[in-house]
């Protein structure tokens, strides 16, 4: 018997840029960087962060982030990059940690629950959700999908299926030309271009 094939469920290009503009606005530093990173890297490894993951001297942020095998999927282990923006809001969340004084020393958890211990899964995804409803989503969107959408934009970007498996760490190529599938508009215009 056959599966049928859906799609992962992605936010499109307008509610990644209303979601983050939402939470710019109106979000505290550990909410910022919480999302930015979050489209990219899986739920329990962004649960598991360090603040010496990130920034081994607590200072620089690091472009390349080596992930702790115990919190990646598989316990592979492999590496995040961090583009210019999601630096620019973790260096603002330890700024802010640095002010309300949480810890930043190497083991400390880059993001700690208001009771102190590192954050719940659970409580991220619930937060997710407040922040969806803030920035007037219709759909409500699974954490995962965040993933998704940052797997979907590197390969729309790059049109790479290698670069784009880098970036999602998957052990199988197959796993990511989940990803390369165009969306109705997208293969429209590529058969009008073929036509025209």
């Amino acid at each position: 018997m056959y599966r049928r094939f859906t799609a992962p469920r992605v936010l499109t290009p307008q509610e990644q840029k209303r979601l983050l503009r939402t939470v710019r606005d109106n979000g505290y530093p550990w909410d910022r960087a919480l999302f930015s990173l979050a489209l990219g890297i899986r739920l329990r490894e962004l649960q598991g962060l360090n603040v010496g993951d990130v920034s081994p001297d607590g200072k620089t942020i690091q472009w390349r982030v080596p992930l702790d095998p115990k919190i990646t999927k598989g316990r592979r282990g492999g590496t995040a990059f961090l583009v210019a923006g999601v630096r620019r809001e973790i260096r603002r969340l330890l700024s802010w940690k640095r002010r309300v004084g949480e810890p930043l020393e190497a083991g400390s958890p880059l993001f700690r629950s208001r009771q102190g211990p590192r954050v719940s899964l659970l409580r991220i995804q619930f937060v997710f959700r407040e922040w969806q409803a803030a920035a007037g989503f219709e759909t409500v969107y699974p954490f995962h999908s965040l993933r998704h959408s940052a797997i979907t934009n590197v390969y729309r970007a790059t049109k790479d299926l290698y670069l784009t498996r880098r970036f999602a760490r998957h052990s199988s190529p197959l796993t990511t030309t989940a990803y390369t599938h165009p969306t109705d508009e997208e293969l429209y215009e590529g058969i009008r271009r073929l036509r025209a």
